[in-house]
C-alpha cells in the first residue's frame, strides 16, 4: 500500500510479494481463493509485477512462487470454483503427497516429534509413547492429516500425567477407532473379477 491510499493508511508498506523478492513466496490453501481475487493473483504471477493499494506504478518482484491445495484442484476447475486459466499457471512442477494414512510409520516419526514440541511449551516431562498408543496411532486413518495429528498429541501431552504417553491420553474417537476389515466372499488370490463383480459380492455381503 501507499501512504494515504485509505483511512490510516499513515506509511507506505511493502506486500508479500515484494518482501519475497530474491526468495520464495508460499500460498497455502490456494484452493480456498475466492473466484474474485484469483485473476488478480494471476495477473502478478503473468506479469510477474504489483500495483500497491492506492499506487499507481507497478513493481516487479522476482520470486519463486509454491502453492499448496488439500482439494483436488481439477475437480475445482471442472466444478468452476477454480479459474483454469490460474491452475495451469501454478501447476508447472506438482509434487503430490500423499495423506498420512498412507505413509505407514511416517505417522510415529510426527508423532514423536509433536510429542517434543509440546512436552517443551508445557514444561513436562514426557518422554515416550505406549506400544499401545503406537498401535492406535497407527491404525486410525487421520482424515484431518498432520493437522489432526498434531491436534492429538497436543491435547494428550495436556491431559497425561506420566513421562510416557497412554491410550487413556488419546481423544476418545482414536481410542475406539476400529479399522474395518472388508473381505469379498469368494475372492481368492488367483482369482480374477471384474469390478462390477466384486461390487456385486460386496453389496450382497
Amino acid at each position: 500500500q501507499v501512504k494515504g491510499a485509505f483511512t490510516d493508511a499513515r506509511a507506505a508498506r511493502q506486500g508479500l510479494f515484494l518482501k519475497a523478492s530474491g526468495g520464495t513466496q508460499f500460498l497455502d490453501e490456494i484452493g480456498e481463493m475466492p473466484l474474485a481475487m484469483q485473476p488478480k493473483l494471476l495477473r502478478a504471477l503473468q506479469e510477474r509485477t504489483v500495483r500497491p493499494v492506492g499506487g499507481d506504478t507497478e513493481i516487479p518482484y522476482d520470486a519463486r512462487v509454491i502453492t499448496a491445495s488439500n482439494r483436488d484442484l481439477e475437480e475445482e476447475v471442472i466444478e468452476k470454483r477454480f479459474r483454469e486459466d490460474l491452475f495451469y499457471r501454478i501447476n508447472v512442477l506438482r509434487v503430490d503427497i500423499p495423506s498420512l494414512r498412507v505413509r505407514g510409520n511416517d505417522v510415529l516419526f510426527l508423532a514423536q516429534h509433536f510429542l517434543a514440541q509440546f512436552s517443551r511449551q508445557t514444561n513436562k516431562q514426557v518422554v515416550g509413547i505406549s506400544a499401545a498408543v503406537a498401535a492406535k496411532l497407527t491404525a486410525y486413518t487421520w482424515p484431518g492429516n498432520v493437522r489432526e495429528l498434531q491436534n492429538c498429541l497436543e491435547r494428550a501431552v495436556a491431559y497425561t500425567r506420566f513421562e510416557e504417553l497412554t491410550v487413556d491420553d488419546l481423544p476418545e474417537k482414536i481410542r475406539d477407532y476400529r479399522s474395518a476389515d472388508l473381505s469379498i466372499p469368494g475372492v481368492g488370490p488367483v482369482e480374477m473379477l471384474s469390478m462390477e463383480e466384486v461390487e456385486r459380492r460386496y453389496i450382497l455381503r
